[in-house]
């Protein structure tokens, strides 16, 4: 459909959405982690959440003339929507009845990803041509990442329906997770990628977990899914420079590693603007 076309240009976003009134100022609200926050893209604008001016959320309100309120916060898990994270208050908190758009970015922290992707490096040292972080995290006959996810869904649950109380009015939109590794499963051989062979399959596989759940949860709790892994596949870590959203896990670029970089910002607001603009509950490159 055309109204599912690339809504932004390399400029920025196009005109308001037609989905969200523009008789008045829209209030938009950005809750989430790191990949709503962009730490490391210039210009940083908040040194103790590592956050961005040119994140998704402020690309969205700059081009669409959006009131923003930006509280994505690096390291924030779901427990940082209704309490504190550190010395910042609670992201909830930010919201009123008057919130007529709220994005949400949350849940890789809650299953320890970016901590899960140092312990695999460090394992695949031993077995660069085997799995060792797949068997490392199924040993036992359970696979550990996979009941995290599962433990986060009711966290998941739990946040929109007090995101829906707080601002009763407001259009909610789950932003997933981009593509991080190849989609096909074939890895790359980097030393800016310092993973197993054998288990980027398995941590593509997570992530689409991760995503899939995030997703189901979106959709019973009367939000709407940002489907943002199928539009970045291709650019994905492995990927060279001008290439990739996402960079690698060593990285001399000051965007942190396993992080969408500026153009994986820009991507994502894409994918958030399409989102408004069609309504789609979109959920190709998704599992279960």
């Amino acid at each position: 459909m055309a109204c599912c076309a690339m809504a932004l240009s390399t400029a920025g976003v196009t005109a308001a959405s037609a989905s969200v009134s523009t008789a008045r100022t829209v209030n938009y609200v950005a809750l989430g982690d790191s990949y709503a926050a962009g730490p490391g893209i210039p210009t940083q604008v908040d040194s103790a959440c590592a956050r961005s001016d040119h994140n998704y959320p402020s690309l969205l309100a700059t081009a669409n003339n959006w009131r923003l309120t930006d509280v994505s916060c690096s390291g924030a898990t779901t427990t940082a929507l209704a309490g504190p994270q550190g010395s910042q208050p609670p992201q909830l908190d930010a919201l009123g009845a008057h919130t007529d758009v709220v994005t949400l970015t949350i849940g890789g922290n809650d299953i320890g990803f970016s901590s899960d992707l140092a312990t695999c490096a460090g394992l695949a040292a031993k077995d660069p041509t085997g799995n060792p972080c797949q068997t490392y995290f199924t040993s036992g006959g359970t696979d550990q990442l996979a009941q995290r996810v599962n433990d986060t869904a009711p966290k998941i649950a739990a946040a929109l329906d007090a995101v829906r109380r707080r601002a009763p009015h407001a259009k909610v939109l789950v932003v997933g997770y981009p593509d991080l590794f190849p989609d096909d499963g074939i890895g790359c051989t980097s030393s800016a990628v310092p993973l197993a062979a054998g288990d980027f399959p398995y941590l593509r596989d997570t992530e689409k977990k991760l995503n899939s759940m995030i997703a189901h949860q979106a959709l019973a709790h009367g939000a709407r899914y940002v489907d943002t892994y199928t539009s970045s596949v291709g650019h994905d870590m492995c990927q060279p420079v001008g290439v990739r959203w996402i960079e690698p896990l060593v990285t001399v670029a000051p965007v942190a590693p396993a992080h969408p970089n500026a153009q994986g910002q820009w991507a994502t607001a894409a994918a958030v603007e399409r989102a408004l603009r069609c309504g789609a509950h979109r959920r190709v490159g998704l599992v279960g």
